[in-house]
């Protein structure tokens, strides 16, 4: 884990928010119509609403990238988390979760929710244990594969 950061978003870095999320969502799923319209606009739809992108480095690569959509009131979506495949089960998921989370409590948001789907254990587990619990995933959920809600609510 030496030489591993999370850097903030920096347009000369978009390519690899939108490659990184492609070859995830090929991999596992499919790449939704929603998916393309976040990816390609994603410095209006996320950026420019209050949200934020970032990307996980190792070694001076882009090895990672995630982001939050900004859903009022201090509450904020995390979405399009993908590792390269071959840097997958090293633990950069953990470190990007926890960073995640921590950044959120140092911004005194009320709550960050995610939308998964059940067949991707792995994330599942890592969702739980950091603290995420499942809730209902009402109608407003955007992703086919969606089938499950997690949330994690500060005690700020």
């Amino acid at each position: 884990m030496s030489d591993f950061e999370i850097i903030p978003f920096n347009n000369k870095f978009v390519q690899f928010f939108i490659n990184l999320n492609i070859e995830w969502l090929e991999f596992f799923f499919e790449v939704e119509p929603y998916d393309y319209e976040i990816l390609k606009n994603c410095e209006a739809l996320i950026i420019n609403k209050g949200g934020y992108i970032f990307f996980a480095k190792h070694e001076n690569e882009i090895i990672g990238t995630f982001a939050f959509i900004n859903r009022g009131e201090k509450i904020y979506e995390l979405v399009k988390m993908a590792i390269k495949p071959d840097q997958r089960g090293k633990g950069y998921g953990n470190k990007m979760i926890e960073f995640a989370i921590s950044f959120g409590k140092k911004n005194n948001w009320k709550k960050i929710y995610l939308y998964s789907s059940t067949k991707l254990k792995n994330s599942i587990y890592l969702y739980k244990k950091h603290n995420f619990k499942e809730v209902r995933i009402g109608d407003e959920n955007p992703y086919k594969r969606g089938d499950i809600k997690m949330e994690l609510y500060y005690n700020n």
